[in-house]
């Protein structure tokens, strides 16, 4: 039975990566940061996720590997230290996004049921016992995990839909509706800042470089299945983002930040539009959860398996990679140490980090991929740039996410370290 995958099952691949946890764990964040910009700080954000996927296409024809970013950064910057410190941020980066997406899992939960009644507590539970019974199905087997997400697309994208067409359909004579105009708009730096702390609901479209070997007539469909998904949910993001702006009060998205598009189905549609939505929510983030413990158990196997860490990371623990172990426990400790907006920080300035390494391998093997110097360096500045300006900004509202950050890149790069120098004595 061949497992080659067409143009329409790579673009599920890359849109489904995207538009998993993200666009309901970081919404609220976005608007609190961007006010009436935010359909324009999640254009900043798709740009730069658009010019990286150009690097990304160019490598992943000549190195179509099951590694996808791990196999580049091997390639442009060798098998090295800062390579493999890079590797090792991936990981933590899924692990980061895992958090992310149990977080906001958390945060809708108690909107349908209440354990203890404390909203407080009822998060922490619940964004453990999500993490956990994902962590139970991959151990289960991974034909659930696939199946789950193929079924969880469809029917977020469906919900999704609905909400855009009834939304857009409410906005006429909505008085919050000029809640939307420039005057309503934070200041252009805020506007970067606020695309970059939701970056990582892009960050996704990586996903299709693991597959790339299994895409049939790659010349022609992995071009089109990077491009193609990443305009989609540009689109799909900046609508979502509009409807959502213009349906409710600035007070009333601060007031749900952290559940607001199941909020912004309200005025559409009542509770019955709240639980709907709520429900999306739950089944989007349960089935991103899902497939980022599949993928970050895959990145620690695949950098042990090159020699950036320990072997005992390519050994198995009932039929699995112990690396899926390792990332569940880290992901619980994270979800019960940090709020929202410093998981999102994290997130997003380690994949800007990756992403702009990924820019310049493409920068140095330009000749190799025949890849356009130009467009590569300028993903690799802007990255940089946008790496720069978030944790800058952030530092004064947000310092614990700018610590975090920096102590998340710190213990990568020490970690490889401390493992080459113990395998050279």
């Amino acid at each position: 039975m061949s497992n080659k995958i067409g143009l329409k099952e790579a673009m599920s691949i890359g849109i489904g990566g995207m538009v998993g946890g993200g666009i309901f764990a970081v919404l609220g964040l976005a608007v609190s940061l961007a006010q009436g910009g935010t359909p324009i700080a999640f254009f900043i954000a798709g740009i730069l996720a658009l010019i990286t996927s150009y690097s990304y296409v160019k490598l992943s024809l000549v190195y179509p590997d099951s590694g996808g970013t791990v196999k580049f950064l091997n390639q442009g910057l060798g098998k090295n230290l800062f390579s493999g410190g890079l590797n090792n941020l991936l990981w933590i980066s899924y692990i980061i996004m895992l958090g992310l997406y149990a977080s906001a899992f958390g945060s809708y939960a108690p909107n349908l049921f209440s354990i203890t009644g404390d909203t407080g507590i009822d998060t922490h539970l619940y964004s453990s016992m999500v993490v956990i019974f994902a962590t139970a199905i991959n151990y289960y087997s991974i034909t659930v995990v696939s199946k789950i997400e193929s079924y969880a697309v469809i029917i977020k994208l469906i919900i999704l839909f609905v909400f855009i067409g009834i939304g857009t359909y409410g906005l006429i004579g909505n008085p919050y509706l000029s809640q939307l105009k420039p005057e309503h708009w934070e200041g252009p730096l805020n506007l970067l800042t606020g695309g970059m702390v939701i970056f990582v609901a892009y960050e996704g479209f990586e996903l299709i470089a693991n597959s790339a070997s299994n895409i049939v007539n790659p010349e022609k469909n992995i071009p089109r299945a990077y491009y193609w998904s990443v305009i989609f949910v540009i689109a799909l993001y900046m609508i979502i983002a509009t409807v959502t702006v213009g349906s409710l009060s600035f007070s009333d998205i601060s007031d749900a930040e952290d559940y607001v598009l199941a909020e912004a189905a309200k005025p559409m549609l009542g509770e019955l539009g709240f639980t709907v939505m709520t429900v999306a929510a739950l089944i989007s983030t349960f089935s991103a959860i899902n497939a980022s413990l599949y993928g970050g158990s895959r990145v620690s196997y695949e950098i042990a398996e090159d020699d950036e860490l320990p072997h005992e990371l390519t050994s198995r623990l009932w039929n699995q990679p112990i690396g899926l172990l390792i990332t569940a426990v880290l992901t619980l400790i994270l979800v019960n140490t940090l709020n929202l907006e410093s998981i999102s920080t994290s997130g997003s300035v380690g994949f800007l980090l990756i992403f702009s390494m990924v820019n310049y391998s493409a920068f140095k093997l330009f000749k190799e991929i025949n890849a356009n110097k130009t467009i590569t360096f300028l993903g690799f500045i802007l990255c940089m740039v946008a790496t720069c300006v978030l944790m800058a900004q952030q530092y004064s509202d947000n310092r614990l996410g700018v610590i975090v950050s920096i102590s998340v890149i710190f213990s990568c790069f020490l970690m490889e370290f401390i493992y080459k120098k113990r395998k050279d004595t």
